[in-house]
């Protein structure tokens, strides 16, 4: 007899998810997670007695009633609406694209028809099929906006200009033509009371940790412990780069603690102009109606991916996702091996389509 059932790699919310459903069956869990704290990227930190989105802003969102339920039956959740800004320039735009926004960006705009007018006007320049990213975000939302706030913005998550970049990376943008400022269109939303710690602690409950462990680098030595493993690391990673590496963006954050109550009174404010170095500014103590006399920000750089930076977005154009199926094929013939999760799936996860794809590993599993 191994002494757990799941040696479960990463600490992260799909593993949380499952070490959850699997110590609930009595089943016995080991986690090995290479950083010093579980939680993966919405870990956070107290500062202040703010919690601190460390890995970068994460605003549970959801239609899907049952991922809702679930989490609300460990912690509860407040009524955080995401409703960020833009800033171009000095000037401050609301987000998504809404009334709001075009009746800031033309000033005899007041009405959904001349807003829609005045879009098609500008759509309408984009008559052949778009060639690269520029064209297709003007064919969406036309020049003005893509000008102001995508332009900039884009160019520097991805480090090229929009001329260079596919057309596929943007397939829709969000316009609505309300005066509605909420970012998301689903029916829950919120961020958990005490942070997201508080959630990652009740779902690893009853599990044996270990913590700055190198799963990769002592694999014998944990295989022997489980009966199986769920792997939810980099993929390329566990074979070894045998077939190079898969490529992702990262980011860089700089925070910075504040002598003011309230500094640019919203969590997010989007930087949209090339110039400004950073993408966005993270004001930490909105996400949870702070009062604290003092505010942490996190300026928010993208960055090239090299090793030993934290893997935040893959890169899926058709070299990618060609080197991504090599290692998945491999991972379909591991006998007493799970894989899951954004980075052994190489896939971008909001953290509701994370427990989703948990749940349905759980019910291959238990079911």
């Amino acid at each position: 007899m191994k002494k757990y059932d799941y040696v479960i790699v990463g600490g992260g919310l799909f593993a949380a998810t499952f070490a959850h459903a699997a110590t609930s069956r009595g089943k016995k869990c080991l986690i090995v997670e290479k950083r010093n704290h579980l939680g993966g990227n919405i870990y956070c930190e107290n500062i202040e007695g703010i919690n601190v989105h460390k890995y970068g802003a994460h605003i549970f969102h959801t239609s899907n009633r049952t991922v809702w339920e679930f989490v609300n039956s460990l912690v509860e959740f407040n009524r955080y609406t995401n409703s960020p800004v833009a800033n171009y320039k000095g000037e401050i735009y609301n987000m998504p694209f809404n009334m709001n926004t075009f009746s800031k960006m033309w000033s005899d705009v007041r009405t959904p028809a001349e807003a829609k007018a005045r879009i098609a006007e500008q759509t309408a320049k984009i008559k052949d099929e778009p060639k690269n990213l520029e064209e297709q975000a003007i064919s969406l939302v036309g020049e003005d906006i893509y000008k102001k706030l995508v332009k900039g913005y884009t160019e520097k998550q991805w480090g090229r200009d929009c001329t260079e970049l596919p057309a596929f990376i943007i397939k829709r943008l969000p316009v609505r033509y309300t005066y509605d400022n909420n970012y998301f269109n689903d029916l829950f939303q919120g961020i958990p009371m005490g942070g997201y710690n508080v959630l990652i602690d009740k779902l690893f409950e009853g599990c044996d940790v270990e913590l700055n462990a190198d799963y990769n680098e002592d694999r014998e030595k944990y295989d022997v412990l489980g009966e199986k493993v769920l792997y939810t690391g980099t993929i390329d990673s566990f074979y070894d780069y045998k077939f190079g590496k898969l490529e992702y963006r990262s980011l860089r954050f700089e925070s910075e603690i504040l002598d003011e109550e309230n500094h640019q009174g919203v969590a997010v404010v989007n930087y949209t102009d090339r110039e400004t170095p950073y993408t966005r500014i993270i004001e930490h103590k909105h996400f949870e109606y702070g009062t604290q006399e003092k505010t942490v920000i996190t300026r928010e750089y993208p960055a090239d991916w090299q090793e030993g930076m934290e893997q935040y977005y893959p890169v899926n154009d058709e070299k990618n996702q060609t080197l991504y199926q090599k290692y998945a094929d491999l991972a379909k013939n591991e006998s007493n091996v799970i894989f899951g999760g954004r980075l052994a799936e190489y896939k971008y996860y909001d953290m509701d389509k994370v427990i989703e794809s948990a749940f349905a590993l759980i019910n291959k599993e238990f079911c």
